[in-house]
């Protein structure tokens, strides 16, 4: 639920502001657990990964079971933090069992198993079912799993399209689908859904400065940089509005960002009310090429050693040591 509607329905609510920072960096050391085990881990998002321990009982002298129990217990006791583990014979009923006993859950659903379990579950539980499509198959009668695997694919796909192909397999535990390790960094972003609608220009321009500011400061932890800055804005209406602009050179600094977003933001405030801000760098490089000095511009190279300086400033005293002006509350 957007923190605007929650606002609406419990305007005494107390909000609690999140630390994207400190959860990137714990992401990052319960990953590093992890890569302990086995290389082929899958980020899924922040919070989730996906682990193949093919082949590693002869490594660590113990069974996957062993292992991933031994991976709970050494991340609640390094790090202190609690996860739920998951674990079956391909992704789809790995992800399953991790949602069947939070928090601290420990969930296995064997081969052997695989279609009585999935048999009693709502047809909800599948991957890929929504609500939509929830009240499509419950208009036919099917509730349960256990009703698809009754079914022939050629009459589910008659029914549901592709679709149909998906229920057939996965109602049966069916699922190919390898953990794939590498996954490139295609953007870095930020954004923010609004309490309530916002047209003022001046109010989503402060809006932008902090969102920048995150860019760059996840850039520079990626060691990364971008040469295309985008920016991102939902309407009241719903409607997706994304412009973007390329650089002479890479970037990582939130002040080319800012700078090169806040035009494209100007040319859209022409009245429309916006319910989401976003920000990004994309054509990602190395860190290495980011920001060279500009001999035909010596205020860039300032702003750049300025910013750099408020970097080594914040790494000793904290995030809230040093802001500028714009980022300052009205």
């Amino acid at each position: 639920m957007p923190m605007f509607k929650a606002l609406a329905a419990c305007p005494d609510a107390v909000v609690l502001k999140p630390d994207m920072a400190k959860y990137v960096a714990v992401a990052r050391d319960v990953r590093a657990l992890m890569r302990d085990l086995t290389p082929l881990v899958e980020p899924v998002s922040i919070d989730e990964a996906f682990l193949d321990l093919s082949g590693t009982e002869r490594l660590h002298h113990a069974s996957a079971a062993v292992s991933m129990a031994r991976l709970a217990k050494r991340i609640e006791e390094e790090i202190g933090i609690t996860v739920s583990v998951g674990l079956s014979h391909n992704k789809f009923l790995a992800k399953m069992a991790s949602d069947l006993d939070k928090p601290r859950g420990f969930a296995v659903i064997g081969r052997e198993e695989t279609l009585s379990f999935l048999a009693s579950k709502p047809v909800s539980m599948i991957w890929g079912v929504g609500k939509a499509l929830e009240t499509k198959l419950a208009r036919e009668g099917i509730t349960r799993i256990s009703q698809l695997q009754k079914m022939e694919e050629h009459d589910l796909m008659a029914r549901f399209g592709s679709m149909g192909s998906r229920l057939y397999r996965l109602s049966r535990g069916l699922d190919s689908r390898h953990v794939e390790p590498v996954h490139e960094t295609k953007s870095i972003s930020a954004e923010t859904t609004f309490m309530r609608d916002i047209s003022d220009r001046a109010e989503l321009d402060r809006i932008l400065w902090p969102l920048c500011d995150k860019v760059a400061t996840r850039a520079k932890a990626a060691g990364l940089s971008g040469s295309t800055v985008v920016l991102k804005l939902k309407t009241a209406d719903f409607k997706t509005r994304t412009r973007n602009q390329t650089l002479p050179d890479p970037t990582q600094l939130a002040e080319v960002i800012y700078r090169t977003a806040s035009p494209m933001l100007a040319r859209e405030t022409t009245g429309t009310s916006f319910r989401l801000l976003g920000v990004g760098i994309s054509g990602l490089a190395d860190g290495d090429l980011a920001d060279p000095p500009d001999m035909l511009d010596p205020a860039a190279t300032r702003r750049a050693e300025a910013e750099r300086a408020m970097d080594r400033l914040r790494a000793k005293f904290g995030d809230k040591s040093i802001v500028k002006g714009r980022g300052m509350k009205k």
